[in-house]
């Protein structure tokens, strides 16, 4: 089961799942009050970055978070060249790699 579906800056669908919205609230509870920003920062990220061909990394700035964390990062695994699932979200100083 999804907890939400949204089609990312590049025209592909990214689910968030049940499974993988459990690991992230484990790791990183604080994040519960921000699906919202995590869709957005897949539909429309300041910085995209892809390291490897299987996975990407989504970028937005919100200036409202708590200082330093200004950035939420969505991290994206690939299962092919048209959908993906998240792997893991969560507030970062910087854009990092």
């Amino acid at each position: 089961m999804n907890i939400f579906e949204v089609e990312d800056k590049t025209g592909r669908k990214i689910r968030l799942t049940n499974t993988q919205w459990s690991h992230i609230m484990k790791r990183h509870p604080y994040m519960s009050k921000y699906l919202e920003e995590i869709q957005e920062t897949l539909k429309f990220p300041q910085k995209l970055l892809n390291p490897s061909f299987d996975k990407s990394y989504y970028f937005r700035y919100y200036k409202y978070l708590k200082s330093p964390n200004r950035y939420i990062l969505v991290l994206v695994k690939y299962l092919n060249n048209e959908e993906g699932f998240i792997i893991s979200t969560y507030q970062t100083e910087t854009i990092k790699w």
